[in-house]
């Protein structure tokens, strides 16, 4: 049996992880920053060793790009340095090393989607410390699976539930016309991290369901299948209610995925309808 410690665990892919996990395959370690600080070496390496389990997956985070602008220091310290720490314990045990990134490890320019092997060239506070903690896997594992993706809704505040309670108010909604990505949802996301932690098939790899859209698609589908109206207003994103400035074009190639041809992403309308039948 698999023994998997799940960093972040109250989180949304941290909850949908532990919503399709199999307890019956798998022994799962769960902790948050109530029960473990994982900026704090010693903290994490005592849990680490006492515990030892073979696969370390890290959901946890600062996440929101406007507090990562006001506190680098914050976004640093938890998503380069604890990302570290956990991959210092990761080698030291022998574990697996699960990393979850982001699209905002790219400047957003393109016209094409990313791929794995494309540049990376952040633009923000939160992008470049996500690349830090993705260059810390990096140096201290060799056992490691680094998940980029993006536009990503579960269970907790995201945009997904900011649509649904601004249709609830009545109010006009403002979003964004010219932010571009595959929606994803924190189920699919879970499912294909379970899939890979049971292989060798070590790298970089960028997960998102398929199809692009831009925020306002989006925002409609979601009114659609909850069936709600709302006033939706299209809007250049700094203008716009319900989106940071985030890279303009977030589009994810999922490359390595289709060339080694062992597993594939659902499209984002079939992944919402689901989500949204089990929420609404």
């Amino acid at each position: 049996m698999l023994k998997v410690w799940i960093v972040g665990s109250n989180g949304q892919l941290g909850t949908a992880i532990n919503d399709v996990i199999d307890p019956l395959e798998m022994e799962v370690f769960n902790t948050d920053k109530e029960e473990l600080d994982i900026t704090k070496t010693d903290e994490v390496l005592s849990f680490g060793e006492i515990n030892r389990p073979d696969v370390i997956i890290n959901c946890s985070g600062v996440t929101d790009v406007d507090l990562c602008e006001r506190e680098p220091e914050l976004a640093y310290r938890v998503n380069a340095l604890g990302t570290r720490n956990l991959s210092i314990v990761a080698r030291k045990v022998g574990a697996k090393m699960v990393q979850l990134s982001t699209d905002d490890v790219f400047d957003g320019l393109s016209k094409t989607p990313y791929s794995e092997f494309d540049d990376t060239n952040p633009k923000t506070v939160y992008g470049r410390s996500k690349r830090a903690g993705e260059n810390y896997v990096k140096e201290f594992t060799h056992k490691h699976f680094i998940v980029r993706s993006n536009w990503v809704y579960g269970r907790g505040n995201n945009f997904v539930t900011r649509v649904l309670a601004a249709a609830e108010e009545g109010k006009v909604l403002s979003v964004a016309s010219d932010q571009f990505g595959s929606p994803t949802s924190a189920k699919d996301l879970a499912r294909i991290i379970l899939y890979l932690i049971q292989t060798n098939e070590y790298g970089t790899y960028h997960a998102t369901c398929k199809g692009v859209c831009n925020r306002y698609e989006f925002a409609l589908e979601i009114l659609r299948l909850a069936g709600k109206n709302a006033e939706l207003k299209t809007v250049p994103t700094n203008e716009s209610d319900l989106s940071s400035a985030r890279p303009a074009y977030a589009v994810l190639d999922n490359f390595i995925l289709r060339i080694i041809d062992v597993y594939e992403m659902p499209d984002w309308k079939d992944s919402l309808k689901e989500y949204m039948n089990e929420v609404v």
